[in-house]
């Protein structure tokens, strides 16, 4: 893939803390999946570049793992307010979490983020249906109405993962999307990027001390990042 056909897109994921954001970046970028991932405290950073050879094109995400934290809501604006893509999670076995979702990082990602960023639902913890407190009728109509793609996930099974990133990528290319005035960042890339999508970086940006404590094992409902 010829460097000109490589494109820069910024990627950030919003919730509350627990849903699994984390752990859809990890099993995204290295197809693992930690029970005991930690909590991210303040932001990290990782990227990969992933093909689409129905554009002739490959994006690198430059993905933005951002905390959920109360204490860190304010400081995680600065990461969405100029972002090509949000991914909004919640957990379905846990009903706060969508209303989080719905009440406030939805608000917030509409009101301070670029009008033309694409927006998507991830309805993570998908294995634990049998468990959840929001249905999928109801997540989905919600996005639905406010014009938001949906995709339900699980980081444990690999369920939806790549088909989340996917989506917003081809969302993204898609000339039909805001053809006017679509943002583009910076066209740098991985010219060499491998064909099975492989190409990825990561690291933490320490905005605060590092205070994270490891996830407890124990209810599968309640354990994991």
């Amino acid at each position: 893939m010829e460097e000109e056909n490589c494109e820069v897109v910024k990627v950030v994921l919003l919730g509350e803390q627990g849903v699994g954001k984390t752990c859809i970046i990890t099993r995204y970028l290295n197809n693992t999946f930690d029970e005991e991932e930690m909590s991210t405290t303040g932001a990290s950073y990782a990227s990969k570049t992933m093909l689409f050879p129905e554009y002739n094109k490959a994006l690198k995400f430059e993905i933005w793992d951002t905390a959920g934290q109360e204490k860190f809501k304010a400081l995680t604006r600065i990461f969405y307010k100029d972002s090509n893509i949000a991914i909004l999670v919640y957990d379905i076995t846990k009903k706060n979490t969508f209303e989080e979702l719905k009440n406030y990082w939805f608000s917030q990602v509409k009101d301070n983020a670029p009008k033309n960023c694409i927006i998507s639902i991830a309805a993570n913890k998908y294995d634990l249906f049998e468990n959840e407190q929001v249905s999928e009728n109801e997540a989905r109509k919600f996005a639905e109405e406010n014009g938001l793609m949906f995709r339900c996930t699980s980081a444990l099974t690999a369920e939806g993962i790549d088909d989340l990133f996917k989506d917003v990528g081809s969302k993204y290319l898609d000339v039909n999307y805001n053809p006017n005035d679509k943002k583009k960042i910076d066209k740098k890339g991985d010219g060499d990027s491998k064909k099975n999508n492989d190409n990825s970086t990561g690291g933490n940006i320490k905005l605060d001390a590092k205070t994270q404590n490891k996830t407890k094992k124990g209810n599968s409902i309640t354990s994991w990042c």
